[in-house]
């Protein structure tokens, strides 16, 4: 069945040369061999669930594994592909039993490592490019050791044809680096499978432009791209379980068929992923009997509604259910929410998160947001930027049991819809078993910094970052508003259906991180915040002087992200904190000292240092003044300015006092790869949940994705191979 899906993808062009060496490639294309991997602790905060509790928990994470296959479909045409050969493989054998065959095949056991961390990195990414920066990686082992280890693998001997198809339809692009393969983008930019392979800016632009004119989202669509007759013909597909295309009740605001528009023809469908999308919704389903109250069941109503049909109004609507339900014990959203990983900047990728509420950090955080009202008029803008009435988030910290997805951050801020988040809240999360895995450091491996920074770097980087994660969000009147910058009336503002990320696009997600950054890093000098966290005298100006210095080291590591070839940023939130780097830099006088150097190696090295003396007066100076900025031009819908301030801090050039594609260089050179986390699953045996944990290994990881469809793992895969290969000839 398999090889008679993926005929077809073999009529495809391949991507690039198959007799690549990996010898060859820059080290920033693969993963190593001990890149670190952690497991996810979360029995504690499970085993204080009540029964109930547990099955809503469950519930809620089945829905989002299936949902997050989706991301699958999302990052690359060859993504979905990989995932069921390794899935084939691993499910016939695992990841200790497997070595066996490995040696067979000839491999070494560092090739055999190599191999399983691959593996394991395509899991961790939900795809064959990472989740962090969009870089592609391939294994770090030759090709024919690969195609050797699948051949004598116990999945190929039980079906081989199967087998020689999927390593058909997905071995040149599994190793292809070719220019346009190596991170994702679009147009010659790059890879994207929310746009057919031919759309390019202006495709993604004019597609805007009619959404705009439907009052339609783009979170949960993908672009499609035709030429009937010599004209442009676009299919915008709805992320939906149903296919029906007709208007029906309580489905009117998703306006389906065609529609003329300018000298084009737009066609809105839905069933996009809709195999996975039903069983999203069927598990919503199941959780609703053990929602806790009566917002948690209006809100799964409403997601199950929008991922029925394909609405993102009843996405929101879910939304405002979700916001209503204050201090949940089980806390969790699920949807297209981020649009970092889309290259225009308005298409959601798939997430879903569920998580136990720490009760002792999140009451700190709730004493942080009791202050606000009072902390609101620190910020370095007139009141008329802010709103009238101040909507208190809830502001928790969370242990997570699942986050399904292409990758786990270290805390959240949702919902992003920004007229939901301006008159009715939004809430603020904490991932405090995230954080504390992710920001265990070893000294030995802490780069650019001063030897004498490394320990107190190591000992207060977490408590930092409890006191910088405030990222406040503000509106303000468009009526008789002066520029505080020009003195002058604002001339700009958001008109009819226009939002945040459809008016600033493609540097949307960027600048808003760099402003949210900002706040943080203003607000941290508030000895009041800083209190609230336990913080006071040496111990307060440690804590400042460590999330400053985080910061701009930061901003030196963001390089990684950044692509010369087509002065493009890769990653938003590393794009941001250069920026801040560069912001600091030209503050002068001495506050940020960076200096290339000699390594003790041998090698190319460099130096980033804070003078801590100078945070209080010109650091504080220098972010108050470029706060304001962005504030202004984000808050009067001035795109042309606001690209022209950020886009300038942004450029990575050799001119200048620091030669930033120079130390660009320095930083791959010695960067360490972003850790990997292995997540539980639950399973009901005798009406009860089981949680069952795995190693923190590249083989635990494996094994915790090979044990997470018990019951359908053929059936998911063939779904993929189906959806995967209807769309094939789109990336031809």
């Amino acid at each position: 069945m398999i090889a008679r899906i993926l005929h077809a993808t073999r009529k495809c062009p391949v991507y690039g040369s198959s007799c690549l060496k990996t010898e060859m490639v820059d080290s920033q294309y693969y993963l190593p061999n001990d890149i670190g991997i952690s497991a996810l602790d979360c029995r504690e905060a499970f085993r204080l669930l009540s029964p109930k509790e547990q099955m809503y928990a469950h519930y809620l994470s089945r829905a989002s594994w299936y949902g997050g296959l989706i991301v699958l479909i999302q990052t690359s045409p060859e993504s979905a592909n990989i995932y069921v050969l390794l899935q084939k493989m691993f499910r016939a054998q695992a990841p200790q039993q497997l070595e066996a065959a490995a040696t067979a095949a000839g491999l070494s056991a560092e090739e055999y490592q190599a191999f399983l961390v691959y593996a394991a990195g395509l899991y961790a990414n939900m795809g064959n490019y990472k989740s962090f920066g969009d870089t592609k990686f391939i294994p770090n082992l030759p090709k024919e050791k690969f195609k050797a280890l699948v051949w004598e693998s116990l999945a190929f001997k039980q079906s081989p044809g199967d087998m020689e198809a999927l390593w058909g339809c997905c071995s040149e692009s599994l190793y292809s680096l070719e220019d346009k393969q190596k991170q994702l983008g679009l147009g010659e930019k790059g890879i994207s499978a929310y746009f057919s392979g031919n759309c390019c800016l202006e495709d993604a632009e004019f597609a805007q432009k009619f959404l705009d004119s439907k009052n339609l989202s783009a979170y949960n669509t993908r672009l499609f791209k035709t030429e009937i007759d010599g004209k442009r013909c676009y299919e915008v597909r709805l992320a939906s379980a149903e296919k029906d295309n007709c208007a029906v009740e309580g489905k009117s605001e998703v306006c389906c068929g065609k529609h003329e528009f300018e000298d084009a023809v737009f066609s809105v469908k839905r069933g996009d992923y809709a195999f996975l999308m039903e069983k999203v919704c069927q598990n919503l389903e199941k959780a609703k009997d053990y929602a806790a109250n009566d917002n948690q069941k209006r809100m799964l109503e409403e997601y199950s509604r929008s991922f029925t049909c394909g609405s993102v109004e009843a996405h929101k609507e879910g939304s405002r259910y979700w916001i209503k339900d204050k201090g949940p014990i089980v806390e969790s959203y699920i949807g297209f929410i981020e649009s970092y990983r889309d290259p225009f900047g308005s298409r959601g990728e798939f997430e879903g998160f569920v998580a136990v509420v720490n009760k002792a950090m999140s009451a700190r955080f709730a004493q942080l947001v009791s202050s606000a009202e009072d902390l609101l008029p620190e910020l370095p803008w007139p009141p008329a930027f802010e709103k009238d009435r101040f909507l208190k988030p809830d502001f928790t910290s969370l242990d997570v049991l699942t986050f399904a997805g292409s990758g786990i951050p270290a805390g959240i801020n949702i919902p992003n819809y920004d007229d939901i988040r301006q008159t009715e809240g939004f809430k603020n999360v904490s991932l405090g078993n995230v954080l504390a895995v992710a920001y265990a450091t070893q000294k030995d491996k802490l780069t650019f910094l001063e030897e004498n920074d490394k320990d107190l770097y190591i000992k207060w980087k977490g408590p930092s970052f409890e006191v910088q994660d405030d990222k406040g969000k503000f509106n303000f009147d468009q009526t008789a508003v002066r520029n505080p910058e020009t003195g002058e009336l604002i001339s700009s503002w958001y008109k009819g259906s226009e939002t945040w990320d459809s008016k600033f696009s493609t540097i949307a997600s960027s600048y808003e991180e760099c402003r949210a950054e900002c706040v943080g890093l203003y607000l941290c000098l508030n000895k009041e915040v800083l209190r609230i966290f336990g913080n006071e005298g040496g111990d307060a100006e440690e804590v400042v002087y460590v999330n400053w210095l985080n910061m701009v080291r930061a901003g030196l590591l963001g390089l990684e992200f950044y692509t010369p070839e087509s002065k493009s940023w890769r990653q938003a939130h590393m794009q941001a904190r250069f920026v801040i780097l560069r912001v600091l830099l030209e503050a002068g006088e001495g506050l940020v000292g960076l200096k290339e150097c000699m390594g003790a190696d041998g090698r190319s090295d460099a130096v980033i240092t804070l003078d801590r003396s100078k945070i209080y007066t010109v650091g504080k100076s220098a972010i108050q003044r470029f706060l304001c900025k962005l504030q202004v031009h984000k808050s009067t819908a001035d795109v042309e300015g606001g690209r022209a301030l950020y886009e300038g801090y942004s450029a990575v050039t050799a001119d200048g006092t620091h030669n930033f594609l120079r130390l660009r260089e320095t930083v791959l050179l010695r960067k360490e790869a972003r850790k990997m986390f292995v997540q539980a699953n639950t399973y009901i045996k005798d009406d009860a949940v089981e949680l069952v944990e795995y190693e923190g290994s590249a083989a635990g990881l494996i094994q915790s994705f090979v044990e997470r469809f018990p019951d359908d793992a053929e059936k998911v895969e063939a779904q993929l191979l189906e959806m995967t290969c209807m769309d094939s000839s789109c990336w031809c």
